[in-house]
């Protein structure tokens, strides 16, 4: 599935990828391929991501995701990497 992690400033973060784990306001959820179309809001806190068997985290102040047709966006307050 295709992820992009935007900011008011800047694209953080573009690519295809196996996993991604965001704080939702009601705990840690995950999303993977093909997961039903969602939106949400995130709290402050950790997302990961997980392309190819590497992670890569980004922690975040607070926003939205939204997945649909195989595509996630987390448009996130700030980054604190």
């Amino acid at each position: 599935m295709y992820l992009e992690i935007i900011t008011p400033d800047k694209k953080v973060f573009s690519g295809t990828i196996n996993l991604v784990q965001v704080p939702g306001s009601k705990g840690l959820f995950e999303v993977l391929e093909y997961h039903a179309p969602i939106i949400s809001t995130l709290e402050k806190g950790r997302v990961k991501v997980v392309e190819r068997g590497s992670e890569t985290f980004f922690e975040i102040s607070g926003g939205v995701i939204e997945v649909k047709d195989n595509k996630v966006i987390i448009l996130a307050e700030s980054i604190n990497n």
